[in-house]
């Protein structure tokens, strides 16, 4: 509810309990040289409502003041030894941690061009002396609004600000960075085939029936902190994790950045998630397949961003990972044939592959 404290000849400027609460709590920067003007305007403040009241009594006191305290409003008159108010002004507008404090140069009837100036120059408004009480009421109350309103404008911006940072690090933790980037730029990203990618699949022997026998809690808590050590572990190796699928986990190698040899480094990614995965309870067994070859990658979907990547290498390797053995490394013919100088292994037999018909198939023995 307003409470209308105009006179029928004075401007409306209505008064509401948040102005008051605003009146109230106000610190305020009195600048006048003459000391009757300044107990003159302090008075008439007080009868206002304001409590929290400041006096400087030329312009280098009333800089020293104003960078010591978080003042609401200055009242600064314009004729004062040493600095003048237009100095006073200047070296506010200047400061970037000042420059929103609002400003109400105080001036004679000879000094409109100079406070014409001074409003040109970023003053708030201006008060001819002598004052008029109602006006320097009006004059107050609104400057005080003004900044009000940039205050929480400035509050929204650095909310927002926040809010984007969040969005823009959730779409790098769900998307590779690339793919990332191109959406923010361009709300959108194109499908891309990459010629030369290692993908690797990997599954937990038993996950199935070890969830029969525990808690979903206890569930959860393993299969988290397994997850977690593959994240760690592809980012050392250079893969990216794509997704994963219940207890299997994929990542490629080669499809965000050149990598000179895919399926090194996804064989060397693999073996040390098999070590992982058997070193920490429960010490489960992991099976892990690696093909290499051509790949397409893109987003599918508005409502919740995921990059994905398909093709016959994606299907062939999730082939590689079925085929295996607990506990061990799989992988195509093609994929050995680049890993074969710096590892070991022993070819288990020839498998068929859905569309591809018999394909021999290795296991990795040990590194050199």
């Amino acid at each position: 509810m307003e409470m209308n404290t105009t006179t029928p000849d004075s401007p409306h400027v209505p008064t509401t309990a948040a102005s008051m609460t605003a009146v109230e709590e106000a610190l305020v920067l009195v600048v006048d040289d003459s000391r009757t003007m300044r107990l003159a305007l302090t008075r008439e403040l007080n009868k206002l409502g304001f409590t929290r009241i400041t006096e400087a009594v030329d312009g280098r006191e009333a800089i020293e003041k104003i960078r010591r305290e978080a003042f609401d409003l200055v009242l600064l008159d314009m004729e004062m030894p040493e600095l003048d108010g237009m100095g006073v002004l200047l070296e506010i507008r200047n400061d970037p941690e000042l420059r929103g404090l609002p400003v109400i140069v105080i001036s004679g009837a000879e000094q409109v061009d100079a406070a014409v100036k001074c409003i040109e120059a970023g003053a708030e408004d201006y008060l001819p002396k002598p004052f008029n009480p109602t006006l320097l009421r009006a004059r107050v109350t609104t400057s005080l609004e003004k900044k009000r309103l940039r205050d929480l404008d400035r509050i929204r911006l650095a909310e927002l600000q926040v809010e984007k940072q969040r969005s823009d690090d959730l779409l790098h933790i769900i998307l590779p960075e690339d793919v990332a980037n191109e959406l923010k730029s361009t709300n959108a990203v194109r499908p891309r085939l990459i010629e030369e990618v290692g993908v690797l699949f990997s599954d937990i022997v038993g996950f199935t029936s070890f969830c029969h026998s525990h808690s979903p809690e206890e569930i959860h808590g393993y299969l988290q902190s397994l997850v977690e050590a593959f994240e760690k572990i592809a980012a050392r190796h250079g893969l990216e994790k794509i997704k994963t699928i219940g207890d299997a986990f994929m990542a490629t190698a080669g499809m965000s950045s050149a990598t000179e040899n895919p399926a090194m480094n996804c064989v060397a990614c693999g073996l040390d998630m098999i070590t992982a995965a058997a070193s920490q309870p429960p010490y489960w067994k992991l099976r892990v397949g690696v093909h290499v070859g051509p790949v397409v990658g893109g987003i599918v979907g508005k409502r919740k961003y995921q990059f994905d990547v398909w093709g016959d290498t994606v299907n062939t390797a999730a082939r590689m990972e079925q085929s295996g053995l607990p506990g061990g490394l799989t992988l195509s013919a093609s994929a050995w044939d680049r890993v074969k100088q710096s590892h070991t292994g022993v070819s288990l037999g020839t498998i068929e592959v859905k569309g591809k018909g018999g394909m021999e198939i290795f296991r990795i023995e040990r590194t050199d």
